[in-house]
């Protein structure tokens, strides 16, 4: 016989925070939304943490490599999407890890017998404006001179003109020797009133790079999610059919966190994934997604560093409606933050947890981190954003920003939804549609993420896990939430963008 449930299928929309103790010390600038992405042992730290509990959803329509950048400047971290080629997710993985804050392996390189030509086809290719010019053309040869995009001007400079006849020769270089610290290189560059600075060892080698625009980009961006070489961290997801070939080109790229990416993840696929990663490179994999204690328990077992959790919730899915399959985001992430705890008793292992989907509005992801979520991963909140790879379309007086599923036609994602069959998406889980145009992601979570910290102000929480601690959540009937609401007054014309 068929188990039932008789506990009605929770959202987020039906719970509310009770207030606890506000202390004097419970100020937003107090609060700590730092959390763990990666699993750990008691008393031990994880191997990555997050600065703020954010991740942008493994989606066409959402993470490439120019959201990656801006969510980790702001301190979380995004999964560049895996329905494309393995080498084009490579490379935007690469392109990432590029924009290491600091000391920068150069990535464009030439020789002097190279020509304009070459540089302007390097510059398309990597987006580097900045070209070292060495003996052998490689990153670590002799340094012979610096190209940058004032030494050329492409109206009058012929594309055959050599590159020792463009660049800015090492003789009359500023530079800085091997050894120096960042802070040294800092006080050159501003010294001498450079863009860049190259570092040579003894025998003129160069080494690295270090570029004014980083020492900006640290000031204004102190949350930054960086590696041990001030590169920013990057995740990337694979799918369960061709991650023999995949996983390897983006751990090559240097990839910090892996994800699968399904719509239902209690199955042996995972497992079998889960496994290969494990047993072959040094890289964190989270699984998922699941919705009960059973699902998180079997990916845990066969070695997931995390656990994505939410089936059917997301604003553009439609799996539940097709399929019939799924559960309300909030008993979802109830029942398997139960599951993580019970399994870190038991084991001293603490797996993190992910809410992925049913994020409507900003105090539903404080919702979540109450409910035992560590961290939220959400699609339509930054597909609004200037930063998301999609096009922005003025429809009547409105702005928008294009939207799909990876169940959809248009994503052809079908390896996401493989279940041993057919290699083509026989029916959609996903839907096509229009976001409301938002604006900078930088404005939107700054406001996103002062609502969190005041909210967790109200419950006496200056972290995440004392949230988890303290919380005091209600159920709320239909009409306390239209109470909730604006209500029995006549609203005057709002210019606001919608949440």
């Amino acid at each position: 016989m068929a188990i039932y449930y008789t506990e009605p299928s929770r959202t987020f929309n039906e719970f509310l925070l009770l207030p606890n103790l506000t202390t004097k010390e419970c100020t937003p600038n107090n609060v700590d939304l730092s959390t763990p992405i990666t699993k750990f042992k008691k008393g031990e730290k994880p191997a990555i943490k997050l600065n703020i509990p954010f991740s942008s959803a493994v989606m066409q329509a959402v993470s490439d490599h120019h959201m990656a950048v801006a969510l980790a400047r702001c301190g979380g971290i995004s999964f560049i999407f895996g329905s494309q080629s393995i080498e084009s997710q490579a490379n935007m993985v690469r392109k990432v890890k590029n924009h290491k804050a600091g000391f920068v392996v150069s990535r464009s390189n030439l020789t002097p017998s190279h020509t304009l030509k070459d540089i302007l086809e390097l510059k398309e290719q990597t987006g580097h404006s900045t070209v070292a010019v060495t003996e052998d053309g490689s990153a670590k040869g002799k340094l012979l001179g610096i190209v940058t995009g004032r030494d050329y001007r492409i109206s009058r400079d012929s594309l055959d003109k050599p590159v020792s006849e463009i660049m800015t020769p090492f003789s009359s270089l500023i530079y800085g020797k091997s050894g120096i610290t960042l802070s040294e290189a800092n006080d050159l560059i501003w010294e001498h009133k450079l863009n860049c600075l190259p570092i040579v060892d003894d025998n003129q080698h160069l080494d690295f790079l270090v570029f004014r625009k980083d020492y900006d980009s640290r000031k204004n961006n102190p949350l930054s999610l960086l590696d041990a070489n001030k590169s920013y961290i990057v995740g990337a997801g694979i799918n369960t059919k061709d991650y023999q070939e995949r996983v390897p080109a983006l751990v090559e790229a240097g990839v910090d966190v892996l994800v699968i990416d399904s719509s239902d993840g209690f199955s042996e696929w995972q497992r079998d994934t889960v496994q290969y990663v494990k047993q072959n490179f040094n890289v964190p994999i989270g699984a998922g997604n699941v919705v009960d204690k059973e699902g998180f328990r079997y990916l845990v077992e066969a070695g997931a560093d995390f656990v994505k959790v939410g089936i059917g919730g997301g604003s553009i899915c439609i799996t539940r409606e097709q399929k019939g399959i799924g559960r309300g985001q909030a008993s979802a992430v109830i029942e398997v933050a139960a599951a993580r705890d019970e399994y870190f008793k038991e084991t001293g292992i603490y797996v993190p947890i992910c809410s992925d989907g049913g994020i409507v509005h900003d105090y539903h992801v404080t919702l979540a981190l109450a409910m035992g979520a560590d961290f939220v991963m959400l699609g339509r909140y930054f597909a609004r954003f200037d930063e998301s790879p999609t096009k922005k379309v003025k429809i009547g007086n409105n702005f928008v920003k294009e939207y799909w599923g990876e169940g959809s036609n248009r994503a052809r994602n079908w390896q996401r939804y493989d279940t041993g069959g057919k290699s083509s998406l026989v029916f959609e889980e996903g839907v096509d549609s229009y976001v409301p145009y938002a604006g900078s992601l930088r404005e939107n979570l700054d406001r996103t993420l002062s609502k969190i910290k005041s909210t967790m102000c109200n419950c006496g929480s200056l972290s995440i896990s004392e949230l988890q601690q303290k919380a005091r959540i209600t159920l709320i009937s239909a009409t306390s939430l239209i109470e909730g609401g604006a209500h029995d007054v006549i609203l005057k014309e709002s210019t606001m963008a919608a949440e």
